[in-house]
């Protein structure tokens, strides 16, 4: 659906086209705004701007609405895994039996990494950030599948779940080359997230014990990160896909934007700001009071969300799986002790209801992967796999769009204007 907005420029009015998303959202064509007029948007930060045209995610912040491919994200939650929610966000419907079937067969015949590959994890010293090395491994896999570069769509979805798959199984091997236990092969006889944990915490001889709320939710905690449109990462993911870039390499520049502590980083800032209150002796109470009274610079993390104006529809559905994870584990952990205090607190006083600073989808899946034992620096990987799948559906987008053009965002150039050389002797 499109319509016609008109403008002023200088006296002369000109109509530029708009356009009506399938949820009501309004937006503003500006393509030919340069050429008819000489002047461009200046929009820091993409806060105004729409990027793309996508059929994948759908947000109302103000309403606090999620869904992917038109399906809510409660729904789902309650009744579907993450690699069916995998299937949804990469190919758009739902899969049917057989095609659940054939894909996960894809995961499994894909999950093994090249035995070359294990001498590049020797190459990272044990200082190594897991981002740093889940980046340059998603590169590096490419390397031991040249027909990647072949943009023939038939071999799509063998890449696809090539990547969803040994995502993960770069992400165990780095986690366990860090503290210098050996590598655990993935089972055959194992779901995706069950596999998973295998790899990270069995060890040879001896399987841990795969309890099925500890899985479900981490299951829980992928399908809830699939994809959320077009944030930081995954527009790098576009971004890097317009150049024809290959699916590795664009999925390779989305770990990178999103280890950022602003994007990815926000459950582990959750973590962080647990450790400093129990290293003060606080239960919560103490630090909730400086919030705000606003002394000592101090920031609550895990509440609120720049998205959503009212509550997080993510933090609803992980806040009942956390609550199940911390009974079965019996966990006592004062961190956790402390993040149910701060949880009490805000979710009943005034000063953080009135702003709407409710507990966000990071404040419990920081907790829950604590429980589950996944360390802090592994965190913002666990959010890469997750998002792996959203990722790779925004680079179908690309490749698939007839329109598609390389990105290549305008300035405001405020520097020197024209100056003249001077040679050193000039110059004094």
């Amino acid at each position: 659906m499109t319509g016609n907005v008109e403008m002023n420029f200088d006296g002369k009015t000109i109509g530029f086209p708009t356009i009506v998303g399938s949820e009501g959202e309004v937006g503003v064509n500006i393509t030919a705004l340069r050429n008819q007029t000489g002047c461009i948007t200046l929009d820091p930060g993409y806060g105004n701007t729409g990027s793309c045209e996508s059929a994948i995610t759908f947000i109302d912040g103000e309403e606090g609405i999620l869904r992917y491919r038109g399906y809510d994200i409660a729904e789902l939650a309650a009744k579907s895994t993450f690699i069916e929610t995998s299937y949804l966000l990469i190919y758009g419907n739902l899969p049917s039996r057989a095609q659940l079937v054939d894909f996960s067969n894809l995961l499994t015949e894909n999950q093994m990494l090249h035995e070359d590959m294990r001498h590049l994890f020797d190459g990272f010293p044990p200082t190594a950030h897991p981002m740093a090395i889940l980046s340059a491994m998603i590169n590096a896999a490419s390397s031991y599948h040249p027909n990647i570069i072949n943009k023939r769509e038939e071999r799509f979805p063998w890449h696809a779940a090539r990547l969803i798959s040994q995502v993960r199984t770069i992400a165990a091997y780095s986690y366990r080359k860090a503290r210098g236990l050996p590598t655990i092969y993935p089972k055959t006889t194992l779901k995706y997230t069950a596999n998973f944990l295998h790899m990270m915490f069995s060890h040879p001889g001896e399987d841990i014990e795969l309890k099925p709320e500890i899985v479900r939710a981490l299951d829980l905690i992928f399908l809830l990160h699939a994809d959320h449109e077009q944030n930081c990462s995954t527009s790098t993911v576009r971004m890097v896909a317009s150049s024809r870039a290959n699916l590795f390499a664009s999925a390779s520049a989305g770990v990178c934007a999103l280890w950022g502590p602003l994007h990815g980083g926000a459950n582990q800032a959750v973590l962080e700001m647990l450790q400093e209150i129990h290293h003060e002796g606080d239960d919560g109470s103490k630090f909730l009071a400086q919030v705000k009274d606003k002394t000592g610079n101090r920031r609550l993390m895990g509440f609120g969300h720049r998205v959503y104006k009212n509550f997080d529809p993510r933090a609803v559905i992980i806040k009942e799986q956390c609550d199940k994870v911390l009974a079965q584990l019996h966990k006592s952990d004062p961190l956790l002790d402390i993040a149910k205090k701060l949880e009490e607190i805000a979710l009943h006083d005034d000063y953080f209801v009135s702003r709407k600073l409710y507990p966000n989808v990071d404040f419990y899946s920081g907790i829950i992967m604590r429980a589950i034992g996944i360390p802090l620096d592994m965190f913002t990987v666990m959010f890469a796999i997750g998002r792996m799948p959203g990722w790779i559906a925004n680079f179908k987008e690309v490749m698939e769009d007839p329109e598609s053009r390389i990105a290549r965002p305008r300035q405001i150039y405020t520097g020197p204007t024209l100056r003249s050389y001077k040679t050193l002797d000039q110059r004094g």
